[in-house]
């Protein structure tokens, strides 16, 4: 073998080699309510147990985002209910009442699950006791005599075919009576009084802490909701002693047990990895490593993060809205057009635009930065649009009939003059991104979302404080970088705002 033939190999081998060392991790992703998160957790943690790499995909969102994520490879593993396979994600698709059924229905998809973990999380309704002892409500159907009451109900469960329009229906209760709002939200509502009728988990560890009655499903409406950990069949392929020890979790967690893990979360505040690490523990005898990342490494990790999202995906915008913006002011009907166009992007709901994301992109900061690019296009590509029509006639008949060429024209006085107008949409841009890249967290890009959304969730004020705090803060940093580039680089009589 020649010498260059060999050191080719040689290259070939050392690239196949880090090919198969960068192998992706077991990723175990979760839903954002502490149940799933600590469910999501004990699964991490049991797999890594056996020497897997596993990344942590905790809090991703709703049910959709979820399942979708895991349907395009982007997960290998999370948590979920089998009412909710059935009614929300495989509604369309015929699925089967009995475990075994859906079990084959999933395997057909290339699916499985593990379990069930033993224990039966419904959806039910719930009132403040001495409200519910005050009307006499004791089941769903006595909400009919009552239609003041103030119902306040999750975003998911208002929209989920097993939620609140086919109990409305059920129960013959007005649809349009109730408002939808956070989780969390509305049970803080019922303790401070703003609510009266919320749909709870029958695990959820507020029951006893808030004295809440739970009505009786009288009319038999809710499924059975029994706790699984879905996964991908190639994933249990690739990590046969992993998937063989998850095992392990199958009926190891009933009602009473599940009650008092979201307990130590939800009241105690105790770290969800925590909680989950005692239980493995307790339960399994299986002792794992879970030591909490300290909080100063935490938040400068969170601020690289965010700072990313913000100027790769403001950064990308600036280079496409330019041209946009210089094209339309040069071809007004076509300009038109591409206003249009950007203005539909700026009125799609954000979570709504990751959630489109996640098919294409997986999850993660790649889907985060595009949605923020998308975001970032309008007040850049309206600014330019803005600076360079407002430019007087005189000025460009005056460089015309010097004979200046129209890209001479361009750079050297169209754009000069429109600079400071330019410069007001990139710093609109920039300000918009830093608040909207906190919704990154849903879908696993990280950033000071992190803490604003684990506060939420676990009612806990200086969490919120803790992501909500520096990202303001680095919003009013941008805002005056961007002042002092104004005052550096524009004159007073061209700024956008002349001060």
């Amino acid at each position: 073998m020649t010498r260059p033939a060999a050191l080719a190999l040689l290259a070939l081998v050392a690239l196949g080699g880090g090919a198969a060392a960068a192998a992706p991790p077991l990723r175990v992703g979760s839903k954002a309510f502490a149940e799933s998160v600590i469910l999501g957790e004990a699964a991490g943690l049991l797999a890594a147990s056996t020497g897997v790499p596993v990344e942590d995909r905790r809090a991703l969102g709703g049910t959709r985002l979820c399942w979708d994520a895991l349907a395009s490879g982007a997960l290998d593993l999370y948590p979920e209910y089998t009412g909710t396979l059935r009614e929300e994600i495989l509604k369309d698709q015929g699925a089967p009442a009995d475990l075994e059924g859906l079990r084959a229905a999933l395997t057909a998809r290339g699916f499985g699950f593990i379990g069930p973990l033993g224990f039966d999380n419904r959806y039910a309704l719930a009132m403040p006791e001495a409200v519910a002892a005050r009307l006499d409500i004791r089941a769903i159907s006595d909400l009919a005599r009552h239609p003041e009451l103030r119902v306040g109900l999750s975003n998911e469960f208002m929209r989920r075919r097993d939620g609140w329009p086919g109990l409305a229906a059920r129960y013959a209760l007005s649809e349009g009576r109730a408002q939808g709002l956070d989780h969390e939200l509305a049970i803080r509502g019922l303790a401070a009084g703003d609510l009266e009728v919320t749909d709870i988990y029958s695990t959820d560890a507020e029951i006893a802490r808030d004295g809440l009655r739970v009505l009786t499903d009288d009319r038999g409406y809710f499924p059975r909701y029994q706790a699984i950990l879905l996964y991908r069949r190639d994933a249990a392929a690739r990590w046969p002693a992993a998937f063989a020890v998850l095992g392990r979790l199958a009926g190891q967690i009933d009602d009473a047990t599940m009650l008092r893990l979201n307990a130590r979360v939800k009241i105690d505040k105790i770290p969800e990895r925590t909680v989950a690490a005692d239980f493995l523990a307790e339960r399994l005898g299986v002792r794992t490593a879970h030591a909490d990342e300290p909080r100063w490494r935490a938040f400068w990790r969170r601020a690289r993060e965010h700072l990313a999202l913000c100027s790769v995906s403001l950064l990308a915008a600036i280079l496409c809205a330019l041209p946009l913006g210089i094209l339309s002011a040069r071809r007004p009907r076509l300009g038109q057009l591409v206003l249009a166009a950007v203005g539909v992007v700026q009125t799609i709901p954000s979570l709504a635009l990751l959630v489109f994301m996640i098919p294409l992109l997986g999850i993660g900061a790649w889907p985060a930065t595009a949605a923020l690019f998308l975001y970032s296009l309008l007040p850049i590509v309206r600014n330019t649009h803005a600076g360079l029509t407002g430019i007087p006639g005189p000025l460009r008949e005056s460089a015309e009939a010097l004979g200046l060429p129209r890209r001479a024209i361009l750079w050297r006085i169209e754009l000069p003059l429109a600079f400071g107008t330019i410069l007001a949409g990139i710093q609109s841009a920039a300000v918009i991104n830093i608040g909207t890249a906190t919704l990154g967290a849903l879908v696993g890009a990280g950033g000071f979302g992190q803490p604003i959304f684990a506060g939420i969730r676990l009612d806990d004020v200086s969490l919120i404080l803790e992501g909500a705090i520096p990202a303001s803060l680095l919003a009013l940093a941008v805002q005056a970088l961007f002042d002092l580039l104004e005052r550096l680089f524009v004159p007073k009589g061209l700024r956008a705002n002349p001060r």
